[in-house]
C-alpha cells in the first residue's frame, strides 16, 4: 500500500484527537518531509491543511446538526479551546459555530470530503475457504454513504471505537464492518460493530442487525487496510463468476477485523466474508 494511502487511512480513523504531522509520517513510512511532498504531488492538496479541513469539516457537520456543546464539538477537532476553535473555523468557512448552528444549514460551505485513492487491480487472489456458519447478530453504529464516498468509512469506525468493549455480551475482541445496498436508491449503508445479542441496555444511537444462517466465501485480506476494496473487487469481479456460486441475499459483504489488527497502523488479520445462496441440487 502507497504510503499516502496509509497516510489517508490514518487521518481518517484518527482525526477526532490531536495527531501530529510527524506520527503520520511515521505510521506511513515516511519523513514528514517527503510525505508532505508526495501527498501534494497525488492529490493536489497540502497535508496540514487537508487535515485541518477534515477535522472543521466534521465539526461542521456536528453543528449543523444541532450538537449542544460547542467545546465538546472543539475538543473532538483536536483544539484545546473555545477561542482556538472559533479562529480556525473562521478562517475555514467565513462564519462562526454558533452561527452555523443557530442556521442548521451548510448550504454555501465548502466541505473537505475524504480523499479516495484509486482502487489497483488484484490480480493474485487467495482462494477462499467456505464455511456454513449459524445466524448471529451484529450490533454496531451505521451509516449511509452516497456512490463513491466509501472514504468516509475510517470516520465511522473512530466514532464507533469508544463502544468497543463495553457492548453488552460482546463476543471476543473482534469486528465486523457490515455492507447492504440501500433500497430504492444508489448508495450502501455501512455498520461498525461487534457481535453481540440484541439488547435493551444498548445506547439509542446503536442498531442491531440481524446475520441469517449461511455458507460464506472468506476471502484472507493481505496488507493494509485501506487496500480493501481491491480485495472485494477481485472477490466479486473475478472468484463469484467463475465459482458457480451466487451471492447470497444479506448481507452483501462483512469484513472481518481479528484479535491482531491494529487500527494504529492498519495492519492484521482482515478478512473479506461474502455469503453464499444455497446451491441447487442436481437431479
Amino acid at each position: 500500500m502507497h504510503p499516502v494511502a496509509k497516510a489517508i487511512w490514518y487521518i481518517e480513523s484518527h482525526f477526532g484527537r490531536a495527531i501530529a504531522l510527524a506520527e503520520i509520517a511515521d505510521m506511513a513510512g515516511m519523513s514528514r518531509h517527503h510525505l508532505s511532498r508526495r501527498f501534494s504531488e497525488m492529490t493536489g492538496q497540502n497535508l496540514a491543511r487537508y487535515l485541518r479541513a477534515r477535522r472543521l469539516s466534521e465539526a461542521a457537520r456536528q453543528l449543523a446538526g444541532g450538537a449542544q456543546n460547542i467545546l465538546t464539538v472543539a475538543l473532538d477537532a483536536g483544539y484545546g479551546s473555545h477561542e482556538a476553535f472559533t479562529r480556525a473555523f473562521r478562517e475555514q468557512f467565513g462564519l462562526t459555530p454558533e452561527a452555523l448552528r443557530a442556521r442548521r444549514d451548510l448550504s454555501g460551505l465548502t466541505l473537505q470530503e475524504p480523499i479516495r485513492m484509486s482502487v489497483l487491480e488484484k490480480s493474485n487472489l487467495p482462494a477462499p475457504r467456505i464455511e456454513t456458519l449459524d445466524a448471529f447478530t451484529i450490533v454496531g453504529l451505521g451509516a449511509d454513504f452516497a456512490p463513491g464516498k466509501a472514504a468516509g468509512i475510517p470516520a465511522l469506525w473512530q466514532k464507533f471505537n469508544p463502544y468497543f468493549g463495553h457492548i453488552p455480551g460482546q463476543t471476543g475482541n473482534t469486528a465486523f464492518g457490515l455492507c447492504t445496498c440501500l433500497q430504492g436508491r444508489p448508495g450502501f449503508r455501512y455498520v461498525a460493530g461487534v457481535r453481540a445479542p440484541k439488547s435493551d441496555d444498548l445506547p439509542a444511537e446503536l442498531e442491531t442487525i440481524a446475520v441469517p444462517a449461511q455458507d460464506w466465501a472468506m476471502f484472507t485480506h493481505e496488507g493494509h487496510v485501506n487496500g480493501i476494496p481491491a480485495t472485494v473487487d477481485a472477490a466479486f469481479r473475478t472468484w463469484l463468476p467463475a465459482s458457480g456460486r451466487t451471492a447470497g441475499a444479506f448481507p452483501d459483504m462483512l469484513e472481518f477485523y481479528g484479535e491482531d489488527f491494529d487500527p494504529d497502523t492498519g495492519l492484521g488479520r482482515i478478512e473479506i466474508w461474502l455469503p453464499l445462496a444455497d446451491q441447487m441440487t442436481k437431479s
